[in-house]
């Protein structure tokens, strides 16, 4: 028996039989009201998704890495969250990265061939040097893809934590994971085109993870990210935008006090706590990096 016969996620949905004699507003319609359903089945398994923000902080405070694995569509998600990382949150390149069935030439074409090799999920842990202080993420809409399942076999192996993210419940999975999420969003409006509610759930709860976790790890301040590395003018603004929302202090101000330390954090602490830059740095660092802590600390 075909085992993909029976995923949700290749089944025919009742809603859109008639997609192709539809026009075209009714057809976006069609579209949009699925869409509209991943939020809310992502809202009933915020439990799960708050057990797997939890693991990777632990994993990424002891040092260790976030690594997202997936085959086509799911691949590039977990590359395109990990890309996002470095310039939004200020970490290392290293700290959050993906890897994608067919390796490079996948970013610029399908391969989706490369899915189907477990051997190629276990040797891509192999290369990025997997050990316990790490954290794999397996991404899988079916929950079955080999290339995944070698991964975090791997990765398991080398007593990394693991986690997987599917649209499809897998026992073996549940029991063989840290942490499983299984985020079941039925029959694509286009049968098995799971680059639609597949992706956009992955998408969305790629976003809620990472950005959490970094929210925990003391990269943001209130709703504010400052950690942004000011790398072009764009972000030089942004940077100054930042200490001045943080401070409530003018543009002007808030640009001169930056010139000084090229530093977001540093240039707020000093603005809130009445602190030279010296001691702004020791503070900073003594709290590892957080604002909140930092500011406790210089009271």
């Amino acid at each position: 028996m075909n085992k993909f016969n029976k995923l949700q996620t290749e089944g025919r949905n009742p809603l859109s039989m008639n997609i192709d004699q539809l026009s075209t507003l009714e057809m976006l319609r069609v579209i949009n009201q699925e869409d509209l359903t991943v939020p809310l089945i992502i809202r009933d398994n915020l439990e799960s998704l708050a057990k797997a923000v939890d693991l990777i902080y632990q994993q990424l405070k002891r040092g260790g890495s976030l690594i997202y694995v997936g085959a086509g569509t799911s691949g590039r998600l977990g590359l395109l969250d990990a890309f996002e990382c470095p310039p939004t949150f200020g970490v290392p390149s290293k700290t959050v990265r993906g890897v994608i069935a067919g390796g490079q030439k996948a970013l610029l074409g399908a391969v989706e061939e490369n899915e189907d090799a477990f051997v190629e999920g276990k040797l891509a842990i192999c290369e990025n040097e997997i050990n316990e202080f790490d954290v794999v993420v397996g991404l899988s809409a079916s929950g079955l893809t080999p290339f995944v399942l070698g991964a975090l076999d791997e990765a398991k192996t080398r007593q990394a934590k693991t986690i997987a993210i599917i649209n499809n419940p897998n026992p073996e999975l549940e029991a063989n994971c840290d942490v499983v999420v299984v985020c079941e969003t039925g029959p694509e409006v286009i049968t098995g085109s799971t680059r639609m509610k597949v992706g956009t759930a992955q998408k969305l709860i790629l976003n809620m993870i990472s950005t959490s976790v970094m929210i925990k790890l003391g990269k943001v301040y209130q709703n504010l990210m400052v950690d942004v590395k000011p790398t072009n003018q764009k972000l030089i603004n942004r940077a100054i935008n930042i200490i001045g929302e943080a401070t409530q202090v003018s543009f002007e101000e808030a640009k001169t006090v930056f010139s000084k330390t090229q530093d977001v954090k540093v240039s707020i602490l000093m603005l809130k706590g009445n602190l030279d830059k010296d001691s702004a740095i020791k503070l900073l660092t003594d709290a590892n990096g957080n604002i909140q802590e930092a500011l406790k600390k210089a009271k």
